[in-house]
């Protein structure tokens, strides 16, 4: 059977293969449709392994005197160690949001931006005991990914911001050491958690705005975990009850559906 073209405005939208299978007893055509390009797909897995990383730095971090971890020179191991793995999930944040902009139709940011009309539809059709079909996320999926995407660009700025204020990194951290030297002593001198060659006042004026960071950087991490952990469970549901297939399209970019797509 040929493949059927479902949306000319993006190859990735084009069916790749046709089948049938019974659900409810009614004998329903199954068409499999190549939906998230690899960049996408590569970036989903790519995030998921570095947010894990640095989730369980960040705990060690905070938790370090309760395992045994002490000493100045452990406290900025770990802190250069979070931060360069930061700088990789800054990168891959960043040419995801990149991508979202000039790549393919199903990674563009706008599939998932909030659609609160379908989504009233879609809860509307949940409750009549439909499962509705999508070729990209779901509405309550669109909502729960634009979440998660606002959480891990504002980690990244202020985990950016903290890098530079506390131990002096980049992009930040040259401007802030030349700003707390004392006059005729070179920021590039400036040494972590040392207090030689530092301008007390500069630091006092700062450290409003570094606790301020280092404050939204925890609560939206905090933030980020329940969203994940709620994320997890939407997609198992989904999965199970509504539309088998959504993890190997995450894998694959292949999708299968049941019916057609109320975001075709």
């Amino acid at each position: 059977m040929s493949h059927e073209a479902i949306n000319q405005q993006d190859a990735n939208h084009l069916a790749a293969s046709q089948g049938a299978v019974s659900q409810r007893g009614v004998s329903q055509e199954v068409k499999v449709y190549k939906v998230w390009d690899r960049p996408t797909r590569l970036f989903h897995w790519i995030n998921l392994g570095l947010v894990m990383v640095l989730i369980f730095i960040g705990m060690v971090m905070l938790f370090k005197g309760d395992i045994g971890i002490s000493g100045l020179e452990a406290k900025i191991g770990l802190k250069k160690l979070h931060v360069w793995v930061g700088y990789l999930f800054a990168i891959n944040l960043s040419i995801r949001l990149i991508w979202g902009v000039i790549g393919s139709h199903s990674a563009r940011l706008s599939q998932f931006l909030p659609d609160l009309k379908g989504l009233s539809r879609y809860k509307a059709k949940l409750a009549k005991g439909g499962s509705p079909q999508y070729l990209h996320h779901n509405p309550m999926g669109r909502l729960a990914i634009f979440a998660m995407m606002l959480l891990l660009v504002t980690i990244m700025l202020t985990g950016l911001v903290r890098a530079g204020t506390d131990i002096y990194y980049p992009p930040f951290g040259g401007a802030v050491s030349d700003y707390i030297a004392q006059p005729g002593v070179e920021g590039a001198s400036i040494k972590p958690y040392d207090d030689t060659g530092v301008d007390g006042k500069k630091v006092a004026i700062l450290k409003p705005y570094k606790s301020l960071a280092g404050k939204v950087h925890l609560y939206s991490v905090y933030l980020l975990i329940l969203m994940i952990v709620l994320h997890i469970a939407g997609v198992i549901v989904a999965e199970i009850k509504h539309q088998p297939g959504l993890v190997s399209a995450m894998i694959s970019g292949n999708k299968p559906l049941t019916g057609p797509a109320e975001d075709e």
